[in-house]
């Protein structure tokens, strides 16, 4: 019996040798099990969270929504910081061209010096905004001209008696040079055609009182009797009034269809390509949840 088994199991041997020869394979060797004592905890998966930092610097106009902007991006991403300044427009323009932060803020179109400055800058419009003329709530002043506002701010019609409103010497409020909100309303009011024919763009009154933001710009008209000035639509506000432009007011529907003639773009700016975390939070704003919130205070570019 003992002989009849080891012949069997001899068989048996010579049986698998010979059919794993016929198959040019050999028997395949067991892997020991993977021990989950290496198997990585969960708390170190990777997550699709962002992490770091991002800086964005210039226009104060677009300051407050890109805060609001980067308070809900933060919620979604615990481990990310965003930091804002302001600075103005040309201060976005020149701390994205040199790389001074990742992400710059202009709140007018760029310049054709500036483009061929920084050759490789990039432009990401994410809303459009019109720009208000607006005085003390003391002034009745029905509707006015581009040309006569343009008189106006450049200090050639100082009384509103001399376009429709009450007698009243005009006190002019600007921004400071170096503003997107006074650059863009510069381009779009204050140019002229000089006697040649040529488009010139005029200066702002020398006399005008000259504030760092729209919100100074605000409270400086609400508070001075027979002032003037000019504000972005997201700032408007009860303590100040609006006047329309060729009796049409301005609103964001006048000018998404065009009859409010006064606006300009939002900008973001990056030297080439946004960096990852710049080109994340750039995506999140032209998404629907960033335009929604964009859509609170201006017009969406989606």
């Amino acid at each position: 019996m003992r002989f009849y088994l080891k012949i069997m199991v001899m068989a048996t041997l010579l049986l698998v040798s010979s059919v794993a020869a016929q198959c040019g394979t050999s028997a395949p060797t067991a892997k020991p099990a993977e021990s989950t004592a290496t198997a990585k905890p969960a708390e170190t998966v990777k997550s699709d969270k962002l992490s770091g930092k991002l800086q964005l610097a210039g226009s104060t106009t677009i300051q407050p929504l890109a805060e609001k902007l980067a308070e809900a991006f933060m919620k979604l991403n615990p481990n990310l910081t965003i930091e804002i300044q302001g600075g103005g427009s040309s201060v976005g323009v020149t701390s994205a061209g040199e790389s001074t932060v990742e992400v710059g803020m202009a709140s007018r179109e760029i310049k054709d010096s500036e483009k061929d400055k920084y050759k490789d800058l990039q432009i990401f419009t994410i809303a459009i905004d019109g720009i208000a003329i607006v005085v003390n709530p003391n002034v009745k002043l029905p509707t006015l001209t581009i040309e006569q506002a343009r008189k106006i701010f450049a200090g050639e019609i100082t009384n509103f008696k001399d376009v429709g409103g009450d007698d009243g010497n005009i006190v002019v409020v600007s921004r400071e040079e170096g503003s997107g909100t006074r650059t863009a309303f510069e381009e779009l009011v204050m140019t002229h055609k000089d006697a040649d024919g040529k488009s010139q763009v005029g200066k702002i009154y020398e006399k005008a009182l000259l504030q760092q933001s729209n919100g100074q710009i605000r409270t400086t008209i609400a508070t001075t009797p027979n002032a003037i000035g000019y504000l972005s639509l997201g700032f408007l506000d009860s303590s100040i009034k609006t006047v329309p432009i060729d009796k049409v007011e301005p609103t964001i529907a006048n000018v998404l269809s065009g009859s409010y003639k006064i606006k300009r773009p939002m900008n973001l700016l990056t030297k080439g390509a946004p960096s990852p975390l710049a080109k994340a939070f750039i995506d999140y704003i032209l998404s629907n949840d960033g335009q929604t919130i964009v859509g609170k205070e201006y017009i969406k570019v989606k």
